[in-house]
């Protein structure tokens, strides 16, 4: 009878592992497939980000996998890596730090658009017209100004700017970032031939090329330079650290500002549409742009806002955002711009 007991109990526990592993085993393997969660490829800093789409989750259940960019490669990395995957998309929605990368995979056909309460909130200078990305938090490009060298005055910068020697001028090299954008602008303005020139005459005058924004802030708040051509988010860095420097919106002949926006796009090809419309109109929304305003990198509002519970630096670049520039169809110059820039700086 004991020996029937102990067969009994031996099959019951074998039964047993069958179905616990019948049941664990689908938990085990879907990561090697499709995501369980809404994948999101997120070039914007984890320290800003990491919070938002956490208390998206908190909101919703939707469940959140980030994968974020590295400091080196800036979006680069992601915009190649959504390329890469165009025909087996791990992706969902892509968070950009800027535009022209987004820009890229509109071109090679990687988005979906999306026309939700998000992008109906946005102006229509920082949105794409059939909804393949949207604009929101953006930053402006500005003039960072060493106090204790020269005036804060838009006057004295053109003066300097003008002068025979640019060598106490600093600029990070446009191939790449947010002075590539700037190139591109200044591209559709002026058209190929004068923007050719402008860069030709400022080397020739010794003007500071630098590798990024982050060095623009460090020689000028140092006082190595006098002035320097940055994002307004890393001036603000350099304010918060007690540095003498200040800044003014760098303007186009026409009068209007430069502000880049981050941009969502949904990927084409997501199993999660739904998810992934929920997600970027989250991200869109007045909320989330109010507590991008209040964090350390000052992101700017480009929709409606409450504009009285703003910061005080944040209400002056909205300010000068409500005169930027319009950022939609700007890839035939991005294109023009990227082919020259590389003639000029990849040998």
């Amino acid at each position: 009878m004991k020996s029937l007991h102990r067969r009994l109990l031996l099959a019951a526990i074998i039964l047993l592992t069958i179905a616990l592993a019948a049941f664990l085993i689908p938990i085990i393997v879907m990561p090697s497939g499709p995501y369980p969660r809404l994948m999101v490829y997120c070039a914007h800093d984890s320290i800003y980000a990491e919070g938002i789409l956490k208390d998206f989750t908190a909101r919703t259940g939707i469940r959140v996998y980030v994968r974020y960019d590295t400091e080196a490669t800036k979006s680069l990395g992601l915009v190649e890596l959504l390329l890469r995957e165009k025909e087996a998309p791990r992706c969902d929605l892509f968070w950009n730090n800027e535009l022209l990368g987004t820009v890229r995979l509109q071109k090679a056909g990687v988005l979906q658009p999306y026309k939700g309460s998000g992008w109906q909130r946005i102006p229509d200078a920082y949105k794409d017209p059939a909804g393949a990305w949207t604009g929101f938090g953006g930053r402006m490009r500005v003039y960072i100004i060493n106090t204790q060298r020269m005036a804060a005055d838009p006057a004295k910068v053109q003066e300097h700017l003008a002068s025979a020697d640019l060598s106490r001028v600093a600029i990070a090299k446009p191939l790449y970032g947010t002075t590539f954008t700037q190139y591109a602008l200044l591209h559709r303005l002026w058209g190929e031939e004068k923007l050719k020139a402008w860069h030709a005459d400022c080397r020739k005058r010794g003007i500071s090329e630098v590798g990024g924004n982050a060095q623009v802030k460090n020689v000028v708040a140092s006082g190595d330079c006098d002035l320097g051509f940055t994002d307004s988010d890393d001036c603000c860095g350099a304010m918060d650290e007690g540095k003498p420097v200040a800044m003014l919106p760098l303007r186009l002949d026409d009068g209007k500002t430069i502000c880049i926006p981050n941009t969502i796009s949904i990927i084409k090809g997501t199993k999660r549409l739904a998810q992934a419309q929920a997600l970027a109109d989250y991200l869109l929304s007045a909320e989330c742009e109010m507590a991008l305003a209040k964090s350390e990198s000052r992101q700017i509002p480009l929709g409606p806002v409450d504009e009285k519970a703003l910061p005080e630096d944040v209400k002056q670049l909205k300010e000068w955002a409500a005169e930027g520039c319009s950022m939609a169809g700007l890839g035939p110059d991005a294109d023009a711009t990227l082919a020259w820039l590389k003639s000029v700086y990849v040998q």
